[in-house]
């Protein structure tokens, strides 16, 4: 067993201040940037993750961060209203909203995708 005081994701980005508008401002959480120009992000529960500045990044094709949330239609009006698309996959379900309705099916959780300003995956799901 590894023996750890704590853990934290990381991820890169191409414009470390548009990361910190979006994670900040439109997502909402506690953000600085540290001394060596990595962006802290202080996630819902208390868990962290850095992005840091890449310059040849490539957006993950994965997703980097899931956000349970209680009403996944609140969560869409709210991510809309600040500007973010919801991302829609071809082959997949998706609802006007863009939601991939898993719950009325019994196939999972409710779930949207969109993406950060660098082109990272992010989903909110609700279960």
């Amino acid at each position: 067993m590894l023996t750890t005081k704590h853990a934290f994701s990381g991820f890169s980005v191409d414009d470390i201040e548009a990361a910190r508008v979006f994670y900040g401002e439109t997502l909402g959480f506690d953000v600085k940037l540290n001394g060596m120009g990595i962006l802290e992000i202080t996630l819902p529960g208390g868990a962290a993750a850095i992005a840091y500045p890449k310059d040849d990044h490539v957006p993950a094709t994965f997703t980097i961060l899931n956000f349970a949330v209680d009403d996944i239609d609140v969560a869409v009006d709210e991510l809309t209203a600040a500007g973010v698309t919801m991302e829609r996959y071809e082959g997949m379900p998706h609802d006007e909203k863009g939601v991939l309705r898993g719950k009325a099916a019994n196939r999972g959780p409710d779930i949207v995708w969109f993406l950060d300003p660098s082109g990272n995956i992010l989903s909110a799901l609700s279960d």
